[in-house]
């Protein structure tokens, strides 16, 4: 059994968590004050709630199941944190003449390109932009927002001789040398 699945997870007073029952999966609706997740999860995982502790439990000793266990134990638990608390990501824009502008729902880039990047922001993503090279991305859905930093870093990857880039909060580049002469 997963040692990380076998983990109860406490329930904030400001969540709610109901169960729908479908064919083959349970469809499982969390509410919180940042919003509504909701995700499927087979029925070979059984949840079990008890007053404000969820226990995330296997049924059976198949390979298939062990292996799901802590995945959606994790699942749930990032649902329960991502709608009491929200996640919070940093993107550092590191580079001459690297900027970000936010315009109604899109980020604008400059990224040493010969056009602007413009980038449209998903619906429970809120960002926030600061000293035009930092920006700062919240959402109540963790896998949604680490999607969209990556989708918005694979525009200019750092690099490692100048350590340009768009970088994560506290991240650290291994440089490399250059080109030695003779």
């Amino acid at each position: 059994m997963s040692r990380i699945g076998k983990l109860p997870i406490k329930i904030p007073n400001d969540v709610n968590i109901s169960y729908n029952i479908e064919s083959n999966f349970y469809e499982i609706i969390v509410k919180g004050k940042f919003g509504t997740l909701q995700t499927s999860i087979p029925k070979i995982i059984k949840i079990k709630q008890e007053e404000d502790i969820l226990r995330v439990n296997l049924e059976g000793n198949t390979k298939n199941g062990k292996s799901l266990h802590g995945l959606y134990r994790t699942l749930i638990s990032n649902m329960i944190i991502g709608v009491s608390e929200q996640f919070e990501l940093t993107l550092i824009l590191k580079g001459v003449g690297y900027r970000a502008i936010l315009q109604g729902q899109e980020i604008i880039l400059n990224l040493g390109y010969s056009h602007s990047v413009k980038i449209e922001i998903p619906k429970p993503i809120t960002v926030d932009i600061a000293q035009n090279n930092i920006i700062n991305l919240k959402s109540c859905d963790k896998e949604l927002l680490g999607l969209f930093a990556s989708n918005i870093r694979s525009w200019r990857c750092p690099e490692p001789y100048k350590g340009k880039g768009i970088l994560y909060k506290d991240e650290q580049i291994i440089r490399k040398a250059g080109k030695s002469g003779k």
